[in-house]
């Protein structure tokens, strides 16, 4: 137990470039809170929106879907999918492609994010497949 340590606040203002071409808002990682095992953020993704396929290299995702319908396409060639809507847990396992794609053209999906992993980009590769 540590008695001595402190709680951290973290308010992103803007949103910040990812790997993933989305816009990210960190909140807890391990430059903004100085985690050392986990990073959590909120993701936008725009009207019509997707992701760059990727996955993340030795690192579990939780994703809670705060708003919005999402169709996740992974696995080999992105050959799967899976439909999601607010209110859905997410679990994406270590080292799975995946590339989630709003379903919606007028309205952005918006995702809470957590990762065992305190460096939140650090992980992420780019997935190319064909």
């Amino acid at each position: 137990m540590n008695l001595e340590q402190d709680i951290v606040t973290v308010r992103p203002a803007e949103t910040v470039d990812t790997v993933q071409q989305l816009p990210n808002y960190v909140g807890i990682s391990g430059k903004t809170a100085g985690s050392s095992g986990i990073s959590m953020n909120i993701v936008i993704i725009p009207p019509s929106a997707k992701a760059e396929p990727h996955y993340h290299d030795g690192f579990e995702t939780a994703i809670y879907l705060l708003k919005g319908r999402v169709q996740t396409f992974y696995g080999e060639n992105l050959s799967k999918s899976i439909i999601n809507q607010q209110g859905d847990f997410i679990f994406i396992p270590d080292g799975v492609p995946h590339q989630p794609v709003n379903l919606s053209s007028t309205e952005e999906a918006i995702a809470l994010v957590s990762r065992n992993d305190p460096n939140e980009q650090e992980s992420v590769r780019v997935y190319t497949f064909g």
